[in-house]
């Protein structure tokens, strides 16, 4: 049986860690591996990830085009029908309330949107602020209602 007191580190996997510093004899005194000052040899020393010395960096050279949807693009909350399958009873409002209260989703104010993984047997009358096109078709051919809000 392995104790507390028996768990090491695996052989060679540790080093002491090396001592800068200690006297020009030591081999690793004065300027400590650092060689001759400037900005390598300062503390936090070094440039930023990317700088090029002073040169126009890659990233400001190359040209951008295009367009990047991310600033406009609406933000859903997505929830299968399998989830609202087995999280409520035949004949249930399911709202954004709902959701929230039975778990289904994190936060009330962002838009749900229904998609259509899984099957529904149970007709729920659903109030969303989007559905898949498959969502719709599950949804009334299992005798339910969606609602866009």
């Amino acid at each position: 049986m392995i104790t507390l007191q028996d768990l090491h580190p695996a052989k060679g996997s540790t080093h002491k860690a090396k001592r800068l510093g200690q006297g020009i004899g030591s081999g690793s005194g004065k300027t400590s591996g650092k060689g001759n000052k400037g900005d390598k040899a300062r503390t936090g020393g070094g440039v930023r990830p990317g700088f090029e010395g002073g040169q126009m960096p890659l990233t400001r050279r190359t040209p951008k085009r295009g367009f990047n949807n991310a600033r406009f693009a609406k933000m859903f909350q997505l929830v299968n029908l399998k989830t609202l399958e087995s999280k409520f009873d035949a004949g249930a409002e399911v709202d954004a309330e709902a959701m929230f209260n039975a778990r289904v989703i994190r936060k009330k104010d962002i838009p749900v949107k229904i998609l259509a993984d899984g099957e529904l047997s149970k007709a729920l009358k659903i109030k969303a602020g989007a559905f898949s096109a498959g969502a719709v078709k599950k949804i009334e051919a299992a005798g339910g209602t969606h609602e866009v809000v």
